[in-house]
């Protein structure tokens, strides 16, 4: 048994501020000395990286849809080994679920880790009706505890004591209430919250303000105490399959980095380099030439469509890409590096690798899906995967002569020499394989032995 004290923020919907909340909580925990582990519910790659910024530690995700449910404790202690308090952000509303259940709601992650809630509620709107709208949600589902509400843009000091008498009256404590403040806001665009790696030095004064702000708003003494109720898990914590004794040379993996490739799960580096690899980082903006002796390439996800005009000047860059595809080094490419790798997108020169274009449209495509491997490259043939895909731009064609998945009867992406390129981003801690078999086909490439 493994006790951590934890707690899960949650909200009766999207936009009552779960990430304002969350991040600043750990902001405000680690400024009081705590060492705070940062975990999201789900698929999403942003949020984390605020919670990095927040905690100084990588942010995680715990996404029982992608990696099943039987992970989310083992990956849930992996990411808080060494912290003595870990803030979970939700996802969406509380018990928003895939499609018509609650698989992979904030709920379902909740129960699995034991955790209480603490439930944010935009107060904006509501009076005395927030203690029926919080005594709903605290009797939907009678496995979930509800540790407390924090209040969120909270108008005056009147405002304020209309919506704590209503929930006193409830017997639901109140562990913060935020003022309106438009300073703390982070900026959005076209698929969400702009990435922490794209503000930079704004971004660390952004968390910093939520600190500060959440420190002042909210009883930080209360929720530690709700943290500390959770009870012990059982389970140990999940390590990356190790590298096979007496391997021989470590081949180098390039992955993408820098604003424009700034979606990538924490334990996909860790994977590969438990595999065997030296995972070394590249930024396609700033860097010109891959790392010295590169064997393999991982171009994860990101927003390549915001900066398409300086990946296309970064030419030098462009031409080794392509000529490491061309040699048949493997190349894993997720989304953003799909893109990377077409002749152009929106009319600007990308690598060429794929004989393919790709464009902006106003098409929101968002949601898990379920493929199958139809050949043998990123997984064996066969494979079944649960993969996510959230984008707004469009691929033509959407698949070559051999796909790299197969959604029902519908091709999707490419697998050509050593590419594998693909919308479907995965979490390879459910198919740890992936990493295995590409620091493999790393070595073979680089002539050194596996």
């Amino acid at each position: 048994m493994v006790s951590v004290p934890r707690v899960v923020v949650a909200a009766p919907a999207s936009g009552h501020g779960k990430t304002t909340v969350a991040t600043g909580l750990m902001a405000a925990l680690r400024a009081r000395g705590h060492v705070v582990s940062g975990h999201k519910v789900g698929p999403d790659y942003i949020d984390p990286g605020y919670h990095a910024l927040a905690t100084g530690r990588p942010g995680r995700n715990l996404d029982p849809v992608l990696t099943s449910e039987e992970l989310i404790v083992a990956l849930f202690l992996h990411g808080a080994r060494g912290a003595d308090l870990a803030v979970v952000e939700g996802v969406m509303g509380l018990f928003d679920g895939r499609a018509t259940t609650s698989t992979g709601s904030t709920a379902h992650v909740a129960r699995l880790l034991g955790a209480p809630v603490l439930l944010v509620v935009d107060a904006a709107a509501q009076g005395r009706s927030v203690a029926a709208l919080v005594a709903g949600f605290r009797s939907y589902d009678p496995r979930i505890r509800l540790g407390g509400v924090v209040l969120n843009r909270v108008g005056s000091d009147r405002h304020e004591e209309i919506l704590r008498v209503a929930l006193a009256d409830l017997g639901v404590p109140v562990l913060g209430a935020v003022r309106r403040d438009d300073a703390v806001a982070t900026p959005s665009r076209h698929l969400g919250l702009v990435p922490a790696a794209e503000r930079a030095a704004e971004a660390v004064r952004s968390v910093a303000r939520l600190g500060d702000l959440l420190a002042r708003s909210v009883d930080l003494d209360a929720v530690l105490a709700v943290a500390g109720d959770a009870p012990p898990l059982a389970g140990t914590p999940w390590t990356p399959p190790a590298l096979a004794e007496g391997a021989g040379q470590r081949p180098v993996v390039a992955m993408a980095g820098g604003a424009a490739f700034t979606f990538s799960y924490a334990e996909h580096a860790e994977l590969l380099a438990a595999a065997g690899a030296q995972v070394v980082p590249v930024d396609p903006l700033r860097d010109e030439s891959l790392p010295a002796g590169t064997a393999a390439l991982v171009l994860g996800g990101g927003f390549p469509e915001m900066h398409a005009s300086a990946l296309s000047a970064n030419q030098r860059l462009r031409a080794q890409v392509a000529g490491l595809a061309r040699s048949g080094a493997p190349v894993v490419a997720e989304c953003a590096g799909l893109l990377y790798l077409v002749r152009e997108l929106d009319g600007q020169p990308m690598c060429g690798v794929l004989d393919a274009t790709a464009r902006m449209t106003p098409r929101l495509t968002l949601g898990y899906r379920e493929a199958t491997a139809p050949s043998d490259a990123l997984v064996p043939a066969g494979t079944a995967v649960t993969a996510h895909e959230f984008h707004r731009t469009v691929v033509e064609p959407g698949a070559g002569a051999t796909p790299a998945w197969s959604m029902g009867s519908q091709p999707e992406g490419f697998v050509e020499g050593g590419v594998h390129a693909s919308y479907l981003h995965q979490h390879w801690a459910a198919h740890p394989e992936i990493a295995a078999r590409l620091v493999r086909r790393a070595c073979r490439h680089a002539g050194v032995a596996a």
